[in-house]
């Protein structure tokens, strides 16, 4: 790394509640040659928050190859960057990602100043075990690469933490559902803002709930992991007695599974592995 290389600051901003900026961020953003935004719109309202005026320039998801490039040259002549989300930590479900990379080939030199962050705000509020979870982002938003990221988590103890926008929330719960059984959730969204608010409940009640009410906001979702089928609450011996009752009474194999998954709260996939094997 060269003497005069400057350094690339991950400054974490605030998920809603504009106060929630640290000290050492406010401090760092207006330390920056230059601040790196991913909506340069919404970092100008935090800038005018805290009384900064600062270059920007944009790093986001259709420009990050070239625009990345030209930040880590500019740092590498001595200057000093402070990337931003529009949200909490730069590089977790962004293009900040990428940058990381081009710094590590390029030997910059990185530092985090660490704040917010919607996904452990949202597990705190969970009542799930939180001593192991996986953070699972944002969802494929459609097709196979969709179905076979949930099918890979059907077996996960962990508790799992989703992001989504409001326009595909439904539709997630209603794949989750699908994939999961009817497992527990927690639903917060908002989060910092004036309208947060946080559900608990079953994946088939949010369903419900959200086919009834239209989702605003930004959601995170957690969900508890698998539990023990040998719990009394998930017997596999009593489920495949239901698949065969179902059956006998003139449903089809796939019919039959679909309905006691959705009563023993297994998922259909295990059922349906059960089913091929006795």
């Amino acid at each position: 790394m060269s003497d005069i290389s400057g350094t690339l600051y991950f400054v974490a901003t605030p998920i809603g509640n504009l106060s929630d900026i640290s000290a050492r961020a406010a401090q760092t953003l207006q330390n920056a040659d230059f601040i790196a935004a991913e909506d340069t719109r919404v970092t100008r309202k935090l800038l005018a928050h805290l009384n900064i005026k600062k270059p920007l320039v944009s790093y986001r998801e259709h420009n990050r190859k070239e625009s990345g490039q030209k930040i880590i040259e500019r740092i590498l002549a001595g200057e000093n960057c402070a990337l931003v989300s529009d949200a909490g930590t730069p590089g977790i479900s962004d293009p900040g990602e990428d940058i990381t990379k081009l710094c590590v080939e390029s030997d910059v030199r990185m530092i985090v100043v660490p704040g917010p962050c919607a996904a452990v705000s949202a597990l705190t509020l969970s009542g799930f075990t939180s001593g192991r979870f996986t953070f699972e982002g944002f969802l494929p938003a459609t097709g196979k690469p969709r179905r076979e990221h949930l099918n890979g988590l059907v077996a996960e103890k962990r508790t799992m933490i989703f992001y989504e926008a409001p326009h595909r929330l439904l539709r997630t719960l209603s794949d989750m559902l699908e994939a999961f059984g009817d497992r527990r959730i927690s639903i917060s969204r908002e989060l910092t803002k004036v309208y947060e608010e946080t559900f608990r409940l079953f994946l088939s009640e949010a369903v419900a709930y959200y086919k009834e009410n239209v989702p605003r906001g930004e959601f995170v979702l957690v969900i508890e992991g698998m539990q023990s089928v040998s719990s009394p609450e998930i017997n596999i011996s009593d489920a495949l007695a239901l698949v065969s009752s179902y059956m006998d009474h003139g449903l089809s194999a796939k019919d039959a599974i679909k309905k006691a998954a959705g009563e023993t709260g297994l998922p259909k996939n295990i059922l349906y592995n059960a089913v091929s094997k006795s």
